[in-house]
C-alpha cells in the first residue's frame, strides 16, 4: 500500500504544485521583512493568471503571457504600497479589499472576455539530456521533467536568501522592517524601501499566478487560486521569514496535496472531503507549532511616520 502511494509521480506532484506557493510565499517574505502586510495576495494572483492566460488565449505568445502577468502584479503591487505606505491605510483590512477586488475583477473579465472554461498550450516540460532519463529511484522523473517556471521558482530561493541576508539592500530592508526609526535616522529612505518589497511581492504574486493559469493547469476559471494567496501568507509565518523556510512549507504543503490526488486515484476508502481538507488542517498544525518559535519582524503592520 505505501508502494502504491508514495511513488515518483507524487513526489514530482509536489515539486510542480510548490511552484506558486513559492512565488507567492517569496514576495510576501520580501514586503513582510519591510514591515508591510499583504493580505491581497490571492486576489494579484487572480488577475496575474487571468491576464497570463487571457493574453495566450489571444496571441498564443507565452512570452506576453507572463510579461502580462508581471505587469498587473507590479501595477497592483505598486496599488498596494500605496494604499499601505503612502495613505497609512490599516494593512489587513486593506488587503483584504485587494483580494476581493482581484476576485471580482478577474471573475467580470472571465465572463466578459471568455465566458466558459478554455484550454491553452502552456508551458511545456523541459528535457534536460542525461538528468531527465535517470531511472534510479525515480530521480528523472521527479527533479527533471518541469517545466520552466518550476525551475525558476527553487532557483529564486537562494537568490532571494542571498539578497536578503547578504546585500545592502538586504540589510535596509531587514533595518526597515525591525526599527524604523532608527533606519531613518541612519538615512535609509523607509518609504521607497517599503514600496520597493511590496512592489516586488506583487510581481511574484502576478508570476505565481501565471505559473498555475500558464504552466500548472493551462485553464483560467473562477476563483482559480482558492484561497492558495493565503496559503501562501501564512506560509512566511511557517518559515519564519526566511526564503529556505517558506521553501520547506510550500513543499509540505503541495506533498500533501499530491497525497490528497493520489489517495483519490487508487480509489482507498477515505472520504473525499476528509482528503480535500487534509492539507489545510496540517498547514494549520504546522503553523501553531512554528509560531510558538517565531519572531516576526518588529514593525510588521506598522505604519511609519517621520519625527514619530
Amino acid at each position: 500500500m505505501i508502494e502504491q502511494i508514495l511513488t515518483a509521480s507524487v513526489f514530482a506532484s509536489m515539486i510542480r504544485l510548490a511552484t506558486p506557493y513559492i512565488f507567492a510565499g517569496i514576495g510576501e517574505t520580501f514586503g513582510q521583512r519591510s514591515g508591510v502586510l499583504n493580505l491581497g495576495v490571492d486576489g494579484i494572483m487572480l488577475m496575474g493568471a487571468f491576464f497570463s492566460f487571457y493574453t495566450v488565449y489571444a496571441t498564443g505568445s507565452l512570452v506576453l503571457g507572463l510579461l502580462a502577468a508581471l505587469l498587473i502584479g507590479l501595477l497592483l503591487g505598486l496599488t498596494t504600497a500605496f494604499i499601505s505606505v503612502t495613505l497609512k491605510a490599516e494593512q489587513g483590512i486593506s488587503g483584504i479589499g485587494m483580494y476581493l477586488f482581484g476576485l471580482g475583477m478577474s471573475e467580470l473579465l472571465f465572463q466578459k472576455l471568455i465566458g466558459t472554461p478554455k484550454s491553452v498550450s502552456g508551458f511545456p516540460r523541459l528535457y534536460i539530456p542525461v538528468l531527465s532519463d535517470i531511472q534510479f529511484l525515480g530521480i528523472g522523473e521527479i527533479f527533471f521533467n518541469h517545466n520552466l517556471l518550476v525551475y525558476l521558482a527553487f532557483f529564486l530561493v537562494p537568490v532571494s536568501a542571498f539578497v536578503l541576508n547578504r546585500t545592502t539592500f538586504g540589510l535596509m530592508i531587514r533595518a526597515v522592517g525591525q526599527n524604523p526609526e532608527a533606519a531613518d535616522a541612519m538615512g535609509i529612505n523607509v518609504a521607497r524601501v517599503r514600496y520597493m518589497t511590496v512592489t516586488l511581492g506583487g510581481l511574484f504574486s502576478g508570476l505565481a499566478g501565471a505559473s498555475l493559469s500558464i504552466a500548472l493547469l493551462n485553464v483560467f476559471q473562477q476563483n482559480l487560486t482558492s484561497g492558495l494567496g493565503f496559503i501562501a501568507v501564512a506560509l512566511v509565518y511557517f518559515g519564519r521569514w526566511k526564503p529556505f523556510g517558506v521553501l520547506a512549507g510550500a513543499l509540505l504543503f503541495s506533498f500533501v496535496n499530491a497525497l490528497q490526488l493520489q489517495v483519490s486515484a487508487i480509489g482507498l476508502d477515505i472520504p473525499s472531503e476528509f482528503a480535500v481538507m487534509a492539507p489545510y488542517v496540517i498547514t494549520i498544525i504546522a503553523l501553531v507549532f512554528a509560531s510558538k518559535q517565531t519572531e516576526k519582524p518588529t514593525a510588521l503592520t506598522k505604519p511609519f511616520e517621520r519625527g514619530e
